[in-house]
């Protein structure tokens, strides 16, 4: 679909929108059709099909940009900094009008709204015979002030502003620069009283796509059209939602670097002199950040989302307080103080793990002091171990050790984490620690343990749906992921994107325990990420256009097996005795895919959530979406091999060394997965944490052995052993046989 047939057009007739504040009272009913907001998870996208065909055009901006883009890249080139200078903005935000807070978990519905919610097609515009001039117009506005129709106004106003094309032949082209935007804009912001109509909102949406508003010299009058759309009440925020979702991908995307661009500018100003002082527009940003919410929700009820969600990451907040921004946040909450944390999505995960690293710093310290407090007390005598999570497992009993000392020791989860291997000697350092997460995980979800089902079609683990009596291995599954995540821990776990959405359902442990955790909306698109031919086939009945009822004979039954014993579940109530038809088959599917990934395992996965959040129990965890918590606990699946090689560290070897460039060529030459298995091979996991491959610490030492041997890898210290091999062939042969061949730390 063309650029221009995504975008809606404008909504309601124009006469309605020049209407007398006597005659907008009486159409204010139609405002109360509107459907309530829906309340949902932070991470959780709308679930409904949504329908991206959009019923108009608008033309595009090549028509404008070739009138002015000479003027526009001039003003560009002396307003957009190259490199910003990053100063200290401690406490220089005032509490803003707007803000919303992440805990309330809240998303735009526009799903259900009625008909006359969506924008009928726009009539073919009629181009103006007669270009206006600044003087003209405001001439005009002269006249309907003082006689109060502003029907005139209002006409001019939306045929102009609604595309480029138009503009462009309305105002001589000198004209269209700030003095008619500051001035048109001024002029209406002023005048516009009471609700707004949805031609006032058309207004708003189509000047918020304004190139002009790319150059700091507009910067003020931008920030006064964001605060307008921020004050709006949630019904008005319902049509801009659906408008927005509506755009093109490139044009979403512009609106959403040019919102972000306007934050970073404000808070580090290449020339602070172009903005009014901070103290008298502090506004600003609140205002800003409460649009990109908007932009955000828009982007969410679109499946695919128009844009992935890093886009939404503003890297220009790496360079603030952002654990002065958490406090604020946790001290006042859904209060009138701003914090970017209300508005998590524009915080980058890299800055999200600075957060919840130093959070669990200073609980870890505060555990401590505690313990610390307490010993002495007793007057007893302080020890160094009570001041970590001490774990003393024997390799031949790994799991039952593990599972013992972490239900003795539940109080001390929250210290540092500690592991001594009984009968052997050495000191922790980080490297059993990482030893001991890999083997525990190797042994927990090898298909013989029967905790978990491995899919070869999907390439992941899913939670085994047998009924046991103790589900407490569960909870160590659980309080493994959440160490390692509090830790600093990157785990080789294979869950699909649905068991982090589950995690975060709801983000924060309810205080009654008869709250059901872990369930989330799910589809047919969750249930496909794990059995992909299960979805497959749900989807060929939803799609088949015989009789569903004669031709599969189905109930609103299912069976599973259990130790070698078919057992039967009812979908719903009697559902052994309600056929699959042609009418219920989409409840069916539904009830089905609810029932395999929330009911049928849900024992299982409340001891795991309950694991979890044992561990990582914080505010800051409200902070991350389910794909971030994924990153978090296995890590980016995107390589930067170039990346590594800046970052490697070398023993024995000096980087020059012809072995090292012949090393560094083959791996640089390898396919992808040539370039997983290697990395999987020297650090157990083929995935990269979240700081990129500078984190890994990754060492190439000299191997002084013969160059008949293989590589050999210690991946508890993200170590390659590489012998000297003389040429360039014999080495990529030798590597990629130790690579493909070791079996390693793999769950297969």
């Amino acid at each position: 679909m063309s650029e221009a047939g995504r975008v809606p057009s404008p909504a309601a007739p124009l006469a309605e929108a020049a209407a007398a504040p006597e005659e907008r009272k009486g159409k204010e009913p139609e405002r109360e059709k509107l459907p309530p907001i829906v309340s949902a998870g932070a991470g959780a996208g709308a679930t409904a099909s949504l329908d991206r065909e959009a019923k108009s055009q608008i033309s595009t901006f090549s028509n404008f940009t070739s009138t002015i883009s000479q003027k526009k890249e001039t003003t560009e080139n002396r307003s957009s900094p190259t490199h910003l200078v990053f100063p200290n903005i401690k406490n220089v935000r005032d509490p803003p009008p707007v803000c919303l807070d992440v805990r309330q978990k809240q998303r735009i519905s526009v799903d259900s709204l009625s008909s006359e919610t969506k924008a009928p097609a726009l009539p073919e515009s009629i181009l103006p015979v007669q270009p206006k001039t600044m003087k003209d117009f405001q001439e005009d506005m002269e006249k309907v002030k003082s006689s109060g129709d502003w029907k005139t106004i209002h006409d001019f106003y939306l045929t102009t502003f609604d595309s480029f094309p138009e503009l462009n032949a309305a105002f001589k082209p000198q004209d269209i620069q700030k003095t008619v935007l500051k001035g048109i804009i001024n002029s209406l912001l002023r005048e516009w009283k009471g609700p707004r109509t949805k031609d006032d909102l058309r207004a708003y949406f189509i000047l918020l796509q304004n190139p002009q508003f790319n150059n700091t010299s507009t910067y003020v009058i931008y920030a006064h059209l964001l605060r307008q759309i921020a004050t709006l009440v949630e019904a008005d925020h319902h049509f801009l939602a659906h408008w927005f979702k509506k755009l093109s991908q490139k044009r979403f995307k512009q609106l959403v670097e040019r919102l972000l661009q306007f934050i970073s500018l404000r808070l580090f100003p290449a020339k602070p002199e172009e903005f009014p002082p901070i103290t008298k527009c502090s506004w600003w940003i609140p205002s800003a950040s409460k649009v990109l919410a908007l932009l955000n929700t828009a982007n969410n009820l679109v499946h695919p989302p128009l844009i992935p969600y890093t886009d939404f990451y503003n890297s220009t907040l790496d360079h603030i307080d952002l654990m002065e921004e958490y406090h604020t946040w946790q001290s006042f909450g859904n209060s009138h103080r701003f914090s970017f944390c209300q508005y998590p999505f524009v915080i980058s995960i890299a800055a999200k793990k600075i957060i919840i690293q130093r959070d669990s710093e200073q609980q870890m310290i505060s555990i401590a002091r505690q313990s610390l407090v307490d010993k002495v007390s007793r007057r007893q005598r302080p020890d160094m171990n009570m001041l970590f999570l001490n774990m003393k497992v024997r390799r031949t009993h790994l799991v039952s050790d593990s599972l013992d000392e972490l239900t003795r020791k539940r109080a001390d989860l929250k210290k540092k984490l500690k592991v001594t291997f009984v009968g052997e000697a050495g000191l922790d350092m980080g490297g059993l620690t990482k030893e001991w997460f890999l083997l525990l995980i190797r042994q927990i979800f090898h298909p013989d343990y029967g905790m978990f089902t491995y899919h070869k079609d999907s390439q992941c683990h899913w939670f085994s749906s047998f009924k046991c009596d103790n589900y407490s291995e569960f909870r160590l599954v659980g309080i493994l992921m959440g160490l390692a995540v509090y830790n600093s821990i990157t785990l080789d776990i294979r869950f699909p994107p649905c068991c982090y959405k589950k995690l975060l359902s709801p983000p924060i442990v309810p205080s009654d325990q008869n709250i059901p955790v872990g369930i989330c909306s799910v589809n047919i698109d969750d249930l496909c990420q794990i059995m992909p031919e299960l979805a497959h086939g749900l989807s060929e009945l939803l799609s088949y256009e015989g009789n569903v009822e004669e031709d599969f004979y189905s109930t609103f039954q299912v069976f599973q097996e259990e130790f070698g014993i078919i057992k039967s579940y009812n979908l719903k109530p009697g559902g052994d005795k309600i056929p699959v038809t042609n009418q219920n088959r989409k409840e069916y599917i539904q009830l089905y895919i609810d029932f395999l990934l929330n009911k049928s395992i849900y024992k299982q996965f409340s001891a795991f959530y309950y694991g979890f959040h044992s561990v990582c129990a914080s505010n800051a965890l409200m902070l991350l979406c389910p794909e971030e918590v994924e990153i978090l606990v296995c890590g980016s699946p995107e390589l930067d091999m170039h990346a590594l090689q800046r970052s490697t560290q070398y023993d024995g070897y000096a980087k020059t060394d012809l072995t090292i460039r012949y090393f560094w060529e083959v791996v640089l030459g390898f396919p992808l997965d040539l370039q997983k298995k290697l990395l999987h091979f020297t650090t157990g996991s083929d995935r990269v944490p979240v700081g990129g491959m500078a984190d890994l610490n990754f060492k190439i030492s000299k191997n002084e052995t013969s160059t008949n041997w293989l590589p050999v890898a210690h991946t508890c210290f993200n170590q390659l052993c590489l012998p000297p091999y003389k040429s360039k062939k014999d080495l990529k042969q030798k590597l990629i046989i130790g690579i493909s061949n070791s079996e390693g730390f793999g769950l297969e």
